[in-house]
């Protein structure tokens, strides 16, 4: 089993979303924060930069990091943050959308016409 970064670690103590015992540095925990700031902000450079500042791909933490219960993606539609959306989605492999969840959790809370979810039905192939 592979371990998990401490970012991920900060992301779920942040978030409560997911629950893991390890212990929690601060610098991670602000590195959490931070992801979440910029995704909201649409801020896509600063996103680029603390990622690749901090050595972190967006594929690794996807389904673990979480924004106000959200995955970085869900985070960034529901901000109505385009830029970084399609940002994310471009970092992510097709594979990660053939199930259709993220696009169905958009039509059915109101953001079907996301240019996000555009995006993500494009890189899916649908």
């Amino acid at each position: 089993m592979m371990k998990l970064p401490n970012m991920l670690l900060a992301a779920a103590v942040v978030t409560a979303s997911v629950a893991y015992t390890a212990p929690v540095k601060a610098d991670d925990q602000q590195l959490a924060l931070s992801l979440c700031e910029y995704i909201a902000a649409d801020d896509k450079n600063r996103l680029r930069d603390k990622l690749k500042s901090s050595r972190v791909k967006i594929r690794n933490i996807i389904d673990a990091f979480k924004c106000n219960d959200n995955n970085m993606l869900r985070h960034a539609i529901v901000s109505g943050a385009n830029d970084t959306g399609e940002y994310i989605v471009k970092r992510l492999p097709s594979s990660s959308f053939e199930d259709g969840a993220d696009i169905a959790w958009a039509e059915a809370n109101g953001f079907g016409g996301s240019p996000v979810v555009a995006a993500i039905k494009e890189r899916a192939g649908l």
